[in-house]
């Protein structure tokens, strides 16, 4: 019943929100559409990539699939279910086998983006009674959840619903764990970077909002697609009103009023969701509209805009970087070094792991394309290699070292949420990594094939093959690797450095504003050319 008289100010928190962001985002499409559109005229400049990347993706083919049981809350039993894991990494589970091989609709579908796997029922009952702050079941009652086997996998969202799974043996859960960990790994990751101008001003546009509020830092629920980011950022502000509203009028056992809470928190998501979406598709539809005149203008004029924008730097730099300058001698020169050292260890064995996985399935392909029948059966094998990347099992001995990533007190100074984001990161890097090496053998060994006469060239042909790209990936891992590094500290150390230079900075930009002509207003920003001067404060340094 409360969320009748919910609706009207879930509907006010959420258009304040939306409407302050999308101006932010119509500031941020200006400036990334000017930067794209200068950045194709110049060009990259960057180091060639050796590996081939696989220009249309797989699709149409399962990563994984099999049974465990489902906990129903609508008649608090456990279900046997049968679970799918597509190309797309959604969850969707069936009543059984054969409902899927029958292509009947499925029960549940899940987007994982945002989720965390919790494999112990006394991680998700801690979870949820931080959650609602004064609600704690006392020892002895029963708790919110009972889970039939000592093996459960628990789906946790901050503010979405929750999901129960568990499995009969270790082993089973630790697969079904590399599995939906894969899941939330892909789905976090739903902003596309094929996009060089929505993606870069979306981001840019939550980090500016966000630091509005005098948020700094990296951000744990920058999960999902746009819309999903946009309901995590409202939900952010509105939970703990809501919390503060709702949480004295619930009624009942500790448990109830925990399972309503959880209820209540999934059905506000969802009304937020709806209207996030409607109100950003209108504002991204009305930035494309406008994007034919500003892209004509950007062309046109060029030469005027890069003049104003370098003219505005000189003067914000001879403001601001003495400042910086300190502020990164005395607070982030000294502690650079320990973040890289913590960066690369895990990241560098993870790396090092794409490899020799990459090798052994090589390897073993080869011989028992040998032992077994040589061109007939390689194509047999040639198929379950091109999805190397993508099986969670095989991946997750290299995913799993950077598990050891901690940045200790680093995190405290740098006010680093957590290192999730890191993570995440780096293991997407592998996945592409590990499917470029796969896909420039595949293109390889087919240009070899036609030249091929029986086993013993076959073999030999793998092996010479195998060779090349292993150089080739060594190449191109070190520069990732390098790139990630550096993305990595800019991603601690500029919130940081932003943060300290507030006080004295943030209040005088202001008088800038009178440099940029009217015309360019669009695509140059002063907020945004300050943060530049405040990273070629740091670049050198890390560089180095």
């Amino acid at each position: 019943p409360c969320l009748t008289w919910l609706c009207s100010p879930v509907a006010e928190k959420t258009g304040k929100v939306l409407g302050e962001f999308c101006r932010c985002y119509k500031e941020q499409y200006g400036v990334a559409l000017f930067n794209s559109v200068r950045y194709e005229i110049e060009g990259n400049g960057g180091p060639q990539a050796q590996l081939l990347h696989r220009k249309v993706p797989l699709e149409d083919h399962v990563i994984y699939s099999g049974n465990l049981f489902q906990y129903i809350e609508e008649n608090k039993k456990w279900r046997n279910r049968f679970c799918v894991v597509p190309h797309n990494y959604g969850l969707v589970l069936y009543e059984n086998k054969l409902a899927y091989e029958r292509d009947l609709s499925p029960r549940v579908l899940v987007n994982s983006a945002g989720y965390k796997i919790l494999t112990s029922v006394d991680q998700y009952l801690e979870l949820v009674n931080n959650s609602l702050p004064g609600v704690t079941p006392k020892s002895g009652h029963t708790p919110i959840l009972k889970c039939p086997t000592d093996f459960p996998l628990i789906l946790w969202h901050p503010y979405a619903r929750h999901y129960y799974f568990c499995v009969m043996t270790g082993k089973e859960q630790e697969k079904w764990r590399a599995v939906f960990q894969d899941c939330v790994r892909h789905c976090n990751n739903g902003i596309s970077e094929d996009s060089k101008v929505e993606a870069p001003a979306f981001t840019d546009a939550v980090r500016m909002y966000r630091q509005s509020k005098e948020q700094y830092g990296t951000w744990d629920m920058l999960c999902g697609n746009e819309t999903q980011v946009l309901s995590n950022l409202v939900m952010e502000e509105l939970l703990p009103e809501l919390r503060n509203t709702i949480g004295p009028r619930l009624k009942g056992k500790a448990q109830e009023r925990q399972r309503t809470w959880i209820q209540i928190s999934d059905a506000v998501y969802r009304m937020v969701y709806e209207q996030t979406k409607a109100q950003y598709d209108a504002a991204m539809a009305k930035c494309e509209q406008e994007r034919p005149q500003m892209e004509s203008t950007i062309r046109t004029d060029m030469d005027q805009i890069i003049t104003s924008k370098e003219h505005l730097a000189s003067k914000i730099r001879a403001f601001v970087l003495p400042k910086a300058e300190i502020c990164v001698r005395n607070h982030v020169q000294p502690y650079i070094s320990s973040i890289l050292e913590a960066l690369m260890t895990p990241t560098s064995q993870g790396f090092a792991e794409v490899r020799e996985v990459f090798f052994k399935e090589v390897t073993d392909m080869n011989m028992n394309v040998v032992n077994e029948g040589g061109l007939e059966k390689l194509v047999e094998y040639m198929k379950k290699l091109s999805h190397l990347a993508f099986h969670p099992v095989k991946m997750q001995s290299c995913y799993e070292k950077m598990d050891q990533l901690k940045l200790e007190g680093l995190q405290q100074r740098f006010d680093v949420s957590s290192t999730s984001v890191f993570k995440q990161r780096a293991q997407i890097h592998m996945r592409q990594q590990m499917d470029d090496a796969v896909y420039t053998f595949e293109t390889l060994l087919h240009q070899e094939l036609g030249k091929l006469q029986g086993k013993d060239d076959l073999c030999k042909s793998i092996q010479r093959i195998l060779e090349r790209v292993l150089k080739k990936y060594d190449y191109d891992s070190s520069t990732v690797r390098k790139k990630f590094f550096r993305e990595a500290l800019l991603q601690i150390t500029i919130p940081f450095l932003l943060k300290k230079l507030a006080p004295t900075c943030k209040g005088e930009l202001a008088k800038f504003q009178e440099l940029i002509f009217e015309d360019f207003a669009r695509f140059i920003l002063v907020e945004n050319t300050y943060e530049e001067v405040v990273l070629q404060s740091v670049m050198k340094d890390i560089m180095q």
